[in-house]
């Protein structure tokens, strides 16, 4: 090994590494399916631990060099080692995916809401709305006005074109009947 002071040279611990096709053509994608598919399969087995998931790895390697690189395998020095390295790379990301999978919990949503909840509001808005037909009108007017309109006093009063005192008054003697009636219906 040469140096050059004490830093070595580049490429000076390299040496040529001879391909096991040098004397022959590289086998077709069909030549190296029919050879290493099994025991892709079974590499890929040990590694993820399932057989349809160990099939899929090598099927996703095989797909992806014939991707690559085509049916042929010109490009390539040693196919059977780039396939090797692909199931790997391969059953690698499924472990990864399944650990992150099992690792993630979501959050708690606790309990919902009871399972009868929209028939017992449906209910409850029955009967309320059977309570409020039976103020008077302008106790409606007024309630109406005041919780679903949103509005105050004194804009009650501007509409109806009453007091403020007769819209509290109304108001109070309204909220009092709904009350009775729907606290009787309990």
């Amino acid at each position: 090994m040469s140096r050059t002071g004490d830093v070595p040279v580049r490429g000076d611990h390299l040496r040529a590494v001879a391909t096991p096709y040098d004397d022959e053509p590289p086998p077709t994608m069909t030549e190296l399916y029919r050879a290493r598919r099994l025991d892709m399969v079974r590499l890929a087995l040990f590694l993820v631990d399932d057989l349809h998931t160990a099939e899929d790895v090598v099927q996703d390697a095989f797909a992806a060099v014939c991707r690559t690189h085509g049916t042929s395998l010109d490009g390539l020095r040693d196919p059977g080692a780039y396939l090797h390295t692909a199931v790997v790379n391969a059953a690698r990301s499924v472990l990864r995916r399944r650990r992150t999978a099992r690792a993630y919990t979501p959050p708690h949503q606790g309990y919902g809401p009871p399972v009868d909840e929209g028939l017992l509001l449906v209910e409850e808005h029955r009967q309320v709305l059977d309570a409020v037909a039976q103020l008077t009108q302008r106790q409606r007017e007024v309630l109406v006005l005041r919780y679903w309109s949103d509005l105050t006093e004194a804009q009650i009063a501007q509409t109806l074109g009453l007091s403020r005192g007769t819209v509290k008054s109304t108001a109070s003697r309204a909220l009092d009947v709904l009350e009775k009636k729907l606290g009787a219906g309990r």
